[in-house]
């Protein structure tokens, strides 16, 4: 139905309500300072990284972390991964999918709470509010009052610094994609390329939108993780609980004290509102598991707080599971199962992927050889009657040096090789690749006249370093009639 429909009807209200803007009340507390710390060490990580250096050599980029995509290679310390190694990135995504799934089923939405880059620089931007505008109260008072010059004054300076930390983060992230020492004097002295200022721009817009005006609209509808986790917890998942079975009934402070002198069971709960008030997507943890709730604690320290003040036990709400509340309610201990299928197995293929990983590079060679064989036609019968099939060669040589390479037949025996364009007076002809460099060169293999020849059979050329004497092999397969 049309809000003209609605209307013509006699239903004058709105289709939908607008979602009221959450004031979140400053809180200190153990999950508190944990956030914080989380945040200094990812932004302070972030920001700093690109200008840490690593020395590879001479020629060769010293960023410690760099993606160059001019040179189509992507350095992290002493690990340096080229296009054809693109399986990292996959083993990569891999591991990040499942360790997400691990926290998940350990503790919730832990990621969201703590380590989601919307959550960190949403708690910067919070802090800066209430840096300039004061806390809770006071904003709301502020927002409900009249325009004056030091209301004006002070949102000013907050969209100021808000816009610094937002400009700061898209730069960062350009700095991870060139030299950022280079990149940093070139802005310096409006120097600096159009790709990297509009990328500059794309990224201080997004962040400075997201994080100082949509905040929890991201997590409640843009992000798909609320859903995909509802999905994937269980009933042993630790998370953000409200211990109704202590909690209920409640009752004023007042009150509750009468009726306990009484004799009477009442809940520690006296509905003050503060775990409420300081949750940054305004979801009240009583009302059970919301999409809503991204984990992060802030509900608890707030709630502690109150029950220090009242004398009361702390951890009324807590990282808990509702099948615990069900459990103490008939009576039962706790059971808490951390290691249950689901984590052996997330941990399982964690160990495995990033051990095959650990184990490729440790065993990767700084030379390489791969053969892509002519399929129109698979092979020559020439006029001598010998058989030649041709074969693309690619060689990448990983180090910062050029190298000479010698490349031989080492089955079938009796077989030769010939790079064309190349100097084939030897028996193999030696192949320069230069320093971080890819070559590619065609190949003929050519096996001597021989009616007894195999339809197919296994063809190995192999790659010698003329200098080291290391080498390397590919392997195809040899084809006659």
């Amino acid at each position: 139905m049309t809000q003209a429909q609605a209307s013509d009807l006699g239903d004058d209200s709105p289709l939908y309500a607008s979602a009221p803007k959450i004031y979140p009340q400053k809180v200190t507390g153990t999950y508190r300072r944990i956030k914080w710390i989380l945040l200094a060490v990812t932004l302070g990580i972030y920001y700093f990284l690109p200008f840490v250096r690593w020395d590879r050599g001479p020629d060769a980029p010293n960023q410690a972390v760099l993606i160059d995509f001019a040179n189509r290679k992507f350095y992290f310390f002493f690990i340096e991964i080229w296009p054809q190694e693109i399986y990292y990135l996959t083993g990569l995504l891999i591991l990040a999918a499942m360790t997400l799934f691990l926290m998940n089923a350990l503790a919730g939405r832990v990621w969201c709470g703590y380590l989601c880059p919307q959550t960190v620089w949403t708690d910067l931007f919070f802090w800066t509010e209430r840096l300039f505008e004061g806390d809770r109260r006071e904003r709301m008072r502020k927002d409900a009052g009249p325009w004056t010059f030091q209301r004006v004054r002070e949102k000013t300076l907050k969209h100021v610094v808000w816009l610094a930390v937002a400009w700061w983060t898209g730069g960062a992230w350009v700095l991870y994609f060139a030299d950022a020492p280079t990149l940093v004097g070139k802005m310096a002295r409006f120097e600096a390329p159009p790709t990297a200022l509009i990328w500059i721009a794309i990224l201080t817009t997004t962040t400075y939108v997201l994080a100082g005006f949509m905040r929890e609209q991201v997590c409640l509808y843009m992000c798909p993780w609320p859903r995909i986790q509802a999905a994937l917890t269980d009933e042993n998942a630790l998370n953000v609980t409200y211990r109704y079975d202590r909690g209920e009934p409640r009752e004023s402070l007042k009150k509750a004290k009468l009726l306990r002198s009484g004799g009477e069971k009442i809940g520690d709960c006296i509905d003050c509102g503060q775990c409420v008030a300081v949750c940054p997507t305004g979801v009240d943890i009583r009302q059970g598991p919301s999409l809503g709730c991204i984990q992060c604690g802030l509900c608890i320290d707030a709630c502690d707080t109150v029950m220090a003040k009242i004398d009361r036990p702390p951890r009324l709400i807590a990282y808990d599971t509702d099948l615990n509340v069900a459990r103490r309610l008939a009576g039962k201990p706790n059971a808490f199962k951390l290691i249950r299928g689901r984590t052996i197995l997330y941990a399982v293929v964690i160990s495995a992927v990033g051990g095959i990983m650990i184990a490729a590079l440790v065993g990767r060679k700084d030379v390489s050889l791969s053969v892509m064989h002519d399929r129109n036609p698979m092979f020559v019968k020439t006029s001598d009657g010998s058989i030649r099939n041709a074969v693309t060669a690619h060689i990448v040589n990983r180090h910062s040096t050029a190298r000479s390479f010698s490349i031989e037949v080492e089955r079938p025996a009796g077989a030769r090789v010939a790079v064309v364009g190349g100097d084939n007076a030897e028996a193999a002809p030696i192949i320069e690749v230069g320093p971080d460099q890819v070559r590619e060169v065609r190949v003929f293999v050519i096996m001597p006249r021989n009616d007894a020849l195999p339809a197919s059979q296994e063809l190995v050329l192999k790659l010698k370093d003329a200098a080291s004497g290391a080498s390397t092999t590919a392997t195809d397969n040899f084809f006659a009639p």
